[in-house]
């Protein structure tokens, strides 16, 4: 089968979050199991290519004021075989400092740019080779089921393509002004409650789940709540709607790039066979982030993470003073809110051995926390996946997580009284909740016996992509066969013979 990716960044080529992990790894799965795939990324200035090939020389794409003109590149890099890279080229939309925005907001231009995109994509497959599958990822790629199942209604080229459309993250939907609909030249009758009007705004979101013939998002827990109100984000009704067609698959994980066997940015190799290279990893990362005469058998707990409230910053930050109290440890790396950003300077400055933070995005120092750390801590309001979390299983770096979307589904309670589980979790979004939960974990870190026991667990787990590539072929076919049943149904009507009166 020939899919079609259509995602706003892909490693190793752009990123900003998860999304360009999954849109990167997945496509070798697929291909792994027999499949071949296109990938369709903007061309962005961090887009590093060392010579990259014209496919398509020029794509008019037209808009309400005029017409632009971009066109499309091949990757260079060396792809495993049924695999290939293209990049819509627009430098006047792409070639600038950041994806999406700057620190003041986002680009207000967004919505022409990923039009752009979405519409050079169905162009360009009619040159490159049209596939049996798009499959688009979030928002900035919205359009392309949209666009088909309108301007492209007619187009013999189109008629038997599937749709499936995957949600990462349910609070991005691409929210724009009602006049976006002419200036991208999409009809008007779109701005209608059962397509994309979303009170009184157009949502490039809500438009794909009205037109994908399928949709997916990144664990099963994550698929089920956001059809509730607390996740849903105004949007529950609609997945409610179409609930036989949205389903989970966790997403999975490189382990060539994240293991303790092969990681090239640690101090030390280790497995859990041999577990000795974790204490020189804890020493490194301790050096790493300057603590001076640390006791390395206090237990160090990581973070690595955008400073926001989705990934319970909130609650860390009712709790700190009072975590700072326990004998441990905490390293922190990321970048976000100015609020939390100052809040991790002010305690540093309190207890400047035992709680550092580092504002900044460093995947050397990512690697080395996952590493050093004995425990990884993720007390997310929601999280639709979380990979963090399954990095550190595989590092022996025990999580702290909240019971709620890939977190839930990737984390076992542990339990020693059966040796059995991987992590800690709680329920309640309260500060109480998670601070006597990091409590339970330092607890159990002191029967060094038995915390080998919790590591050895999380390392034995397996969350590479294989599994969730069958679940997506799977997926595949089911969309073909509903747009299969789609098209005999619209040949029908179209040969219904006139009623006369």
């Amino acid at each position: 089968m020939h899919i079609a990716f259509a995602a706003s960044e892909c490693v190793p080529f752009s990123k900003t979050g998860g999304l360009a992990d999954v849109v990167g790894a997945l496509p070798r799965a697929l291909a792994a199991l027999g499949h071949q795939v296109s990938v369709y990324v903007p061309r962005y200035r961090q887009t590093k290519l060392t010579d990259p090939q014209t496919v398509v020389r020029s794509i008019t794409i037209p808009f309400d004021d005029k017409y632009r003109f971009c066109s499309v590149v091949a990757a260079d890099t060396n792809t495993p075989a049924g695999i290939k890279f293209y990049f819509v080229d627009y430098p006047q939309y792409f070639d600038r400092e950041a994806l999406y925005g700057t620190p003041v907001g986002d680009y207000p231009d967004n919505a022409e740019r990923f039009a752009m995109f979405s519409r050079a994509v169905l162009e360009a497959s009619k040159v490159l080779g049209v596939p049996q599958v798009f499959h688009c990822h979030d928002w900035q790629s919205a359009l392309v089921p949209v666009m088909l199942r309108t301007l492209y209604a007619e187009d013999p080229a189109f008629r038997e393509v599937a749709t499936v459309f995957t949600i990462h993250n349910m609070g991005y939907q691409g929210l724009f002004s009602p006049d976006t609909l002419p200036l991208l030249m999409l009809p008007w009758d779109l701005l209608t409650m059962s397509k994309m009007e979303f009170f009184g705004q157009v949502n490039f979101l809500k438009g794909a789940l009205a037109y994908s013939d399928y949709v997916t998002t990144v664990s099963k827990k994550y698929s089920q709540e956001i059809q509730t109100t607390e996740y849903g984000f105004g949007l529950e009704g609609v997945l409610r709607n179409r609930a036989a067609t949205v389903t989970g698959i966790l997403n999975g994980v490189d382990y060539d790039e994240w293991s303790p066997q092969t990681d090239k940015f640690i101090a030390a190799k280790y497995s859990s066979q041999d577990l000795s290279g974790k204490a020189k990893c804890k020493q490194d990362l301790l050096q790493a982030f300057g603590i001076k005469n640390a006791d390395t058998k206090l237990p160090v707990i990581g973070i690595v993470s955008r400073f926001v409230a989705q990934k319970g910053f909130d609650l860390i930050a009712q709790i700190m003073d009072r975590l700072a109290q326990e004998e441990m440890i905490v390293v922190v790396l990321g970048s976000g809110d100015k609020l939390y950003e100052e809040m991790f300077q002010r305690i540093n400055k309190l207890f400047p051995n035992k709680i550092v933070a580092k504002v900044a995005f460093d995947n050397a120092i990512a690697h080395k926390i996952e590493a050093g750390a004995d425990m990884f801590l993720m007390p997310s309001r929601y999280e639709p996946c979380g990979l963090n979390q399954i990095y550190s299983l595989k590092y022996g770096t025990i999580p702290i997580v909240r019971a709620t979307g890939g977190l839930d589904d990737t984390i076992d309670p542990w339990d020693a009284r059966t040796g059995k589980g991987t992590g800690f979790k709680f329920t309640d979004y309260t500060g109480e909740a998670l601070l006597a939960t990091i409590k339970q974990a330092l607890l159990a870190y002191r029967d060094p016996s038995s915390w080998q026991t919790l590591m050895r667990n999380g390392m034995a787990r397996d969350f590479s992509w294989g599994a969730s590539a069958r679940e997506y072929g799977k997926i595949y076919d089911r969309a073909r066969q509903a747009r299969a049943s789609a098209g005999a149904v619209a040949a029908a009507e179209l040969k219904k013979e006139p009623v006369l009166g």
